[in-house]
This record gives structure tokens, sequence and C-alpha cells, in this order.
């Protein structure tokens, strides 16, 4: 799961930066971070050597994300549109969120604390890459983006309580995480901001 998302993660993260037009550095590095900020600071709430500074094979797989992203800006127009970038983030979403349930099940954490780690090991990459790309991070918007990582998480934490089976806990974490994002963006799914409750009930 979390080479998966490793992988998916740092092409999103390196697509974005494309975008942007940054340099061959800047792609790297906004791809990488992407891929490492929401699992390291997962790690560290959770009293952990960030994985990312314990092998190389961690920084092998972004890099081959980074990679492919630099490939597929060559051979597709508009490739952080692309079906496939689209389907590369929701798998990404659903692999950190199983990744960060997991962990946080090992260590014993509440079911609060189950939810609330998957949630950040999925988004916190994304967020700290919009960080560097001097812009709001796009969870806090009204996109149907964190969600499908809480959604996630409740997932795992209630088939972990009710079978006590964690192998049947992370699949169904990975496909309600990654099922939800696609028919989110499928069908344009936004959660309410507070001006579109207001006008409603004005």
């Amino acid at each position: 799961m979390n080479a998966i998302g490793l992988v998916a993660f740092a092409l999103v993260g390196a697509t974005k930066a494309i975008r942007e037009e940054f340099d061959l550095f800047g792609v790297t590095v906004v791809g990488l971070a992407t891929a490492f900020a929401g699992g390291a600071t997962r790690d560290v709430l959770l009293d952990r050597v960030p994985l990312a500074l314990q092998s190389f094979g961690e920084i092998a797989f972004a890099l081959v994300g980074v990679a492919l992203a630099v490939g597929a800006h060559i051979a597709l127009d508009a490739a952080d549109e692309h079906p496939v970038t689209l389907v590369a983030d929701a798998i990404g979403l659903a692999a950190f969120a199983t990744t960060g349930a997991i962990v946080a099940a090992t260590i014993g954490v509440s079911g609060f604390g189950i939810v609330a780690v998957a949630t950040i090991n999925a988004v916190g990459g994304g967020a700290f890459a919009d960080v560097l790309l001097d812009r709001a991070p796009f969870v806090l918007f009204d996109d149907f983006y964190a969600s499908c990582a809480v959604l996630g998480g409740l997932a795992y934490w209630f088939t972990a309580s009710v079978c006590a089976r964690p192998d049947a806990a992370a699949a169904l974490c990975a496909s309600a995480t990654v099922g939800t994002r696609l028919v989110a963006v499928t069908r344009g799914w936004h959660l309410p901001t507070a001006q579109r409750l207001g006008r409603r009930w004005r």
C-alpha cells in the first residue's frame, strides 16, 4: 500500500509542479513532498522515525512517480487533468489512507485516532505541496477529497472492530476511499460551503 501511494502521489505532485512551470529540480521536490509529507506527519504523531529516512527504497518509489509525471507531460496534452492522473490521485489517496489506518491500529490508538491518522496520511502530502505551490491547500475547499479518506478510515475502524480481521479492514478502507473519490470526480460532488447554505435558507 505504501509503495503504491508513494508512486501515485509523487506523480500527482510532480504533475502539479509541471503545470506551474517549475524546473526539474522543483518538480522533483514537489513530487517528493507530496509523496512523503503525509506519512512523515503520521510518523511524528505516532513517535516513529519517518520511513523516508529509513530506506532509499522509499525514495526510489517516489522518484519513479516523478519520472512518470515527466513522461506523461511529454506524451499527453493537459496531463494534470488526464484521467490517468485523476485515477492515480484516487489510488494514492486510498493507499495512504489505508497505510495510515493500519499503522495507527498497530500502535493501538483509539478509533478517532485511526480515522485522524488515516486522513492526515492521505491528504497531508497534497496540502504541503499546495503550500510549496503558493496556494491554499485544496483539501480545505469544497472538493469531496479529504472526506473520502475519512470514510475510508471509518470503514477500517468499523470493520476491524466488528470482525477483528485487519486484512478485511484494509481492503474495505481502500475500496471505500478510492470508490467514493472516483464517484465524486465523475459526478462533481462537493461539500457545501457556508455561503451556499446561507443562500439556500434565505
